[in-house]
């Protein structure tokens, strides 16, 4: 039975102690744990920079070792005595953000419902397969089993990133955002930068729709913080942006366009002009028409209902169909069913 005291090593080869040891010991600062024997060390166990090497006479890989370091200078790697390559990185490297490649996209669920296994027993289904040159990635996950979550308190790197339910219930808490709460269908959050959470519980069935940018970005775990802190700081900010809750049951419906109305979120001020989010649906009219734009992202999800977008011809869209508009084009929708309801996420 393993023991949290327990310890592994990484076993380097190395043929020729002496200088292998003063390298790592004189130059990357470890420090020696174990060596031996005395009249003639051939084998040391040294530790330093969050890892543990065993160094012991041998063939074979010399390994390849990642210090992650606060300035590591540009593309630096060092070679051991031994052979053993180390490459020096930057500890906390900067969000890439990668080009935009506009492109339109019609996700339909009724092709392609399946999801892939993800991260705490989520199921992911890709709702921007090319994902816009990896500049956006937008994701229907489900649930289907519901009940408590094997979920670590964690945070990401991005530029932006919202959920919003579209079916069922999520239990979740945030750093500094006040004790645990439900997200009901409809209620959604802006997750901002590096802000810790942690995803409790959820219901039979649960949907979310999350969207983030980049596409390609790292979760972090964060073992040391306890959610949740028993602070509650709304005005706090996080890397430019701020926390954003929205529920659905307390905020009211405006005139949208010709006919339709619109649920506002609040997001673009959050955001401080990143992104928004809202939800539509038909009032007096069941067509609306929409100018072309000029923004990064212009992504809908039908989470009930039917209608016909119009974009260069007529697509019919049912619930659970995805799509993105790239800038420069106008387009539309008619013939919806009174029960539509359309979230739009725009990135301007």
């Amino acid at each position: 039975m393993f023991k949290p005291t327990d310890q592994a090593e990484v076993l380097l080869p190395c043929n020729d102690l002496q200088p292998t040891l003063d390298f790592f010991v004189g130059e990357l600062g470890f420090r020696i744990d174990v060596i031996f024997p005395a009249d003639h060390p051939q084998v040391a166990s040294i530790s330093g920079r969050g890892v543990r090497l065993r160094l012991e006479p041998g063939d074979g890989d010399p390994g390849h070792l990642r210090l992650a370091m606060a300035d590591p200078g540009e593309g630096r790697v060092l070679t051991a005595p031994n052979g053993t390559r180390i490459e020096l990185v930057e500890a906390d490297p900067p969000v890439v953000i990668p080009p935009l490649v506009p492109d339109f996209v019609l996700t339909r669920y009724g092709n392609d419902p399946t999801s892939g296994q993800g991260r705490a027993g989520m199921m992911y289904r890709d709702l921007i397969p090319g994902r816009l040159g990896g500049r956006f990635i937008a994701s229907h996950i489900s649930i289907p089993g519901g009940g408590l979550l094997s979920d670590w308190v964690h945070f990401h790197k991005i530029r932006f990133q919202m959920i919003f339910v579209r079916r069922g219930w999520v239990k979740v808490v945030y750093e500094d955002q006040g004790e645990p709460f439900v997200m009901q269908a409809g209620d959604c959050v802006l997750q901002p930068p590096r802000i810790r959470h942690r995803v409790l519980e959820a219901s039979v069935g649960l949907e979310v729709v999350e969207i983030g940018c980049p596409a390609l970005h790292e979760t972090l775990a964060d073992p040391e913080m306890e959610l949740p802190t028993g602070r509650v700081l709304p005005d706090r900010d996080y890397g430019g942006q701020a926390f954003l809750r929205h529920v659905a049951a307390d905020t009211a419906w405006t005139a949208f366009g010709d006919g339709f109305e619109r649920q506002d979120t609040g997001m673009l001020a959050a955001t401080r002009g990143i992104g928004d989010c809202y939800i539509l649906r038909p009032g007096a009219s069941r067509d609306l028409a929409q100018p072309a734009h000029a923004g990064e992202l212009m992504f809908g999800f039908v989470l009930e209902g039917t209608a016909v977008l119009e974009r260069q011809g007529e697509h019919a869209l049912s619930p659970a169909d995805a799509f993105v508009i790239p800038a420069g084009e106008a387009w539309g929708l008619k013939d919806c069913s009174e029960d539509l309801r359309l979230l739009q996420v725009v990135v301007p």
